[in-house]
C-alpha cells in the first residue's frame, strides 16, 4: 500500500509521530510521499526522509496559502540538487482561501511547474476554485514528462479527459468517502484506473469514522488509515492498478 500525499511533517504529530509510523509500516504501507508546503517545514521532510528512506519520499514545495520568503526559490533548488530523487509540491492555486493573491499565486506555481518540468520530477498540485486558471496554465506551459499529480482532486468532472491527455494522475483521499461528497465520488468513476492514486493527505482530510481504524485524539487522520481507504474505494474504483501507478509516476528512474 502506498500514500502519494500526505504531511508527517505536522507538527501537530510531534508527539506521536514515529508511533504512526510505526503504525503505517504494520499495517503494510511500503511507500509515501510526504509534502512539505514552505521553506519554513523543508527541513523537517528531509530529516523525516532519511531517517526512513525505504519508506517516505521527500516533496518540497510552496503550497499557495503559504508566503514567499525571499530566498525561498534558492532554498528549494538547493533540496533537489542535494536529494535528487525529491519530488516538487505541494504548489498550486487557491481561490478558496481569504484574501487570496491569484497573480502570486501564479508566478509562484508557475516557477515550481517549471522547475518540474525541466528536471522531470514528480509534481503535486493543490488547486481550489481556479480549475479554468489551472488548466490554462498545464495546457501552455512545459510540464514534467511522467505527469503530475492533482492530489485530492475536486475539480469538475469535465475536466477529467483534458488533464488526463495533459499527463495528470488523480488521487483519491478518504474525506471522499463523506456522505456529502458523493460528487466527487461520482468524478473519480471517469478517471482511467491507470491514472489513479490513493492518499491520506493525514493529518487533515480525516474520512468518516466508519472508516476509520487508527485514531489520533478523535480528531486527525492517522496516515495508517490509507489501507482502509483503499478497501473501501475498491467498491466503487478500479483500485487494482495503484501500486503501478504509484511505482510508474513516483519513482520511475530512480
Amino acid at each position: 500500500m502506498q500514500d502519494a500525499h500526505n504531511h508527517l511533517q505536522d507538527p501537530r504529530l510531534d508527539v506521536v509521530r514515529e508511533d504512526l509510523i510505526e503504525a503505517m509500516i504494520e499495517q503494510g504501507v511500503t511507500r509515501c510521499v510526504v509534502n512539505g508546503t514552505s521553506p519554513r517545514d523543508w527541513p523537517q521532510v528531509a530529516n523525516l526522509a532519511k531517517s526512513h528512506p525505504k519508506l517516505i519520499i521527500p516533496s518540497f514545495g510552496l503550497h499557495p496559502w503559504q508566503k514567499p520568503t525571499s530566498d525561498w526559490l534558492e532554498k528549494l533548488t538547493v533540496y533537489l540538487d542535494t536529494i535528487p530523487h525529491a519530488c516538487v509540491g505541494e504548489c498550486g492555486l487557491d481561490r478558496w482561501i481569504k484574501d487570496y493573491d491569484i497573480k502570486t499565486q501564479q508566478d509562484i506555481f508557475e516557477t515550481q511547474l517549471e522547475i518540474a518540468a525541466e528536471r522531470n520530477l514528480p509534481l503535486s498540485i493543490h488547486c481550489l476554485k481556479a480549475w479554468g486558471l489551472m488548466i490554462e496554465i498545464l495546457e501552455s506551459k512545459p510540464r514534467p514528462e511522467r505527469g503530475f499529480l492533482l492530489h485530492s482532486y475536486s475539480g469538475p468532472a469535465e475536466l477529467v479527459p483534458r488533464l488526463t491527455i495533459l499527463g495528470a494522475y488523480f488521487s483519491f483521499s478518504g474525506y471522499f468517502l463523506h456522505d456529502h461528497k458523493k460528487s466527487i465520488r461520482d468524478t473519480f468513476k471517469i478517471i482511467p484506473p491507470d491514472r489513479l492514486l490513493l492518499e491520506t493527505d493525514a493529518p487533515d482530510m480525516r474520512p468518516p469514522d466508519i472508516y476509520i481504524k487508527y485514531d489520533i485524539d478523535n480528531r486527525l487522520n492517522h496516515p495508517a488509515n490509507i489501507s482502509k481507504i483503499g478497501t473501501e474505494a475498491s467498491q466503487f474504483l478500479d483500485t487494482s492498478q495503484t501500486k503501478g501507478n504509484f511505482e510508474r509516476f513516483f519513482e520511475m528512474g530512480f
